[in-house]
């Protein structure tokens, strides 16, 4: 079922049908209308020869520049290929495609004053799998992604490079293979494709998507290194958690009591011992505080990729043209960078937790590097040090890009917002995250066979959550008895953190928030 957008009401889920399934998109008939009624009010505009800012004028700090009518079209196909800057490798298709169809959804709510048909030769192009060539590099986030949507809006030009069906060709070659005829720029439409936040936002959309489910997987893991330590449930009764009052912290804590209900291994008391360390004493407090960030970049995401981010930006019914702000990528750069240190502290905690898995001084009796033959064996002595150096890298990339501003267009743009590093900073740190938690479930799955092997009965022992991740485990990875190249183990603990499959399989018995 196709996705129908008309710039209001467009979902994360829907954006992730598009990118990453291939969901074709249409436009909305009411935005067909409002497209409609914006472009004539656009070429009346043009008709009077009023001077409104990127229509009769130059751009940035050649806005006092006027330009005369017959140039019109020279004017925005100049801004396209002159803007088309960005540099590096390439950004993934799921990331193009997500920008695409951010790009045609702002483009669909009729103030930008694009004509219908090069914004349905946006959509065509999409639909058909033809993604222009977007390097990584070159965004400063304002007047929003420039270089990158520029290099998106070529595309539609029939310039450049594409990918179409798994082959790199011209954009002309593959335009004319899906019998798509290459647009040739109005007035204001160059403006209209390349001044907007589509970009960085599919970026950090993307993320964040896989975030939401890592914070469940973070919990999942964490249940399974109390599995292995004997942790004490009794820290995450509700009572505790609802005088405090976070959502976040209620959630993984009720997680937390789902994911072990049942368990002999952790125990609401232990006669041994009062408390636990923070790393698992306080994982609800932790692990919240991160998803509570993560739902905050939901809600500003939910609400960006269904704005207006143009400039100027066209109201007909009012006839009034406004040159404004919305490009401006700050509020997007402020929640990717507390998204990226959100995950990153799911990922620091875990690999607290490793350590108290591998470390004889702290694993409650667990064998030194998780090996039945430490001296001859190293076991997980060197998943911890992979681990440390992943989330020591995190805390290079959580510096905040937002912070560090600077000018651009001979100081007509003085203040940028740096989301488009905010946003890659973001990916790079999840990605890190996402392997460390993946080193998490393979160790803590390790120590559950040494203490069955011990005769501790910790298989046996298992609540019906953890016993279905271990079982999962399992079907891939058998315990390791003698070292082995764990570059393979940890890469397959790794992928199914990044596919879900592990938490697909414990949602099977035990769902989570």
């Amino acid at each position: 079922m196709a996705v129908i957008i008309n710039g209001k009401n467009l979902t994360i889920d829907q954006v992730i049908a598009v990118c990453r399934n291939g969901e074709k998109v249409e436009l909305a008939p009411e935005a067909v209308e409002a497209v409609k009624k914006a472009r004539a009010y656009i070429e009346k505009k043009v008709a009077e020869k009023a001077v409104v800012y990127g229509l009769t004028t130059g751009f940035g700090k050649f806005a006092s520049v006027a330009i005369d009518t017959e140039q019109t079209a020279q004017l925005q196909k100049n801004l396209i290929i002159s803007h088309t800057c960005s540099m590096g490798k390439p950004y993934e298709e799921k990331y193009v495609r997500a920008a695409m169809l951010l790009r045609a959804n702002s483009l669909s709510r009729g103030n930008s004053g694009i004509r219908l048909e090069t914004l349905q030769t946006l959509i065509d192009m999409l639909n058909a799998g033809i993604h222009p060539i977007v390097p990584e590099k070159g965004s400063v986030g304002a007047s929003g992604d420039l270089a990158p949507l520029s290099c998106i809006a070529m595309g539609l030009l029939g310039l450049g490079k594409v990918t179409y069906k798994g082959q790199l060709m011209d954009a002309a070659d593959a335009m004319k293979k899906e019998n798509i005829k290459p647009v040739v720029l109005a007035s204001k439409e160059g403006l209209a494709l390349n001044n907007g936040t589509q970009m960085l936002t599919a970026v950090g959309l993307n993320t964040l998507y896989d975030a939401m489910n890592l914070m469940k997987i973070a919990d999942i893991a964490g249940a399974m290194t109390g599995e292995a330590l004997h942790a004490i449930r009794k820290a995450y009764d509700p009572k505790t958690h609802l005088l405090r009052n976070h959502p976040g912290q209620m959630d993984a804590a009720e997680n937390l009591r789902n994911l072990l209900e049942g368990s002999k291994n952790a125990l609401p008391l232990h006669e041994t011992k009062v408390q636990d360390p923070y790393s698992q004493r306080c994982l609800p407090q932790i692990h919240g505080a991160s998803r509570d960030a993560i739902m905050y970049v939901y809600d500003a995401v939910s609400r960006e990729i269904n704005a207006v981010t143009d400039n100027p930006i066209v109201f007909p019914d009012d006839d009034e043209v406004i040159s404004g702000g919305n490009f401006h990528g700050q509020p997007m750069a402020l929640a990717f960078d507390f998204l990226k240190i959100a995950i990153s502290e799911l990922a620091n905690v875990s690999e607290r937790r490793i350590e108290r898995l591998v470390n004889p001084a702290l694993s409650e009796g667990l064998p030194a590097f998780l090996t039945k033959d430490g001296g001859l064996c190293n076991g997980y002595m060197i998943a911890q040090y992979a681990a440390a150096s992943m989330v020591s890298e995190n805390k290079v990339y959580d510096h905040p890009a937002c912070v560090d501003s600077i000018p651009t267009s001979a100081n007509q743009e003085d203040h940028v917002s740096m989301g488009a590093t905010s946003a890659r900073t973001a990916a790079m740190v999840l990605d890190n995250a996402q392997k460390v938690i993946g080193i998490e479930l393979s160790a803590a799955a390790q120590a559950i066979w040494l203490r069955q092997e011990r005769g501790e009965h910790g298989i046996d022992n298992l609540a019906p959550a953890t016993k279905a991740a271990y079982d999962f485990i399992r079907k891939t990875q058998a315990p390791i008895e003698e070292d082995v190249i764990m570059e393979y183990v940890l890469a397959d603990f790794d992928e199914m953190v990044k596919n879900n499959s592990i938490l697909e399989a414990v949602e099977k018995v035990c769902k989570l928030k």
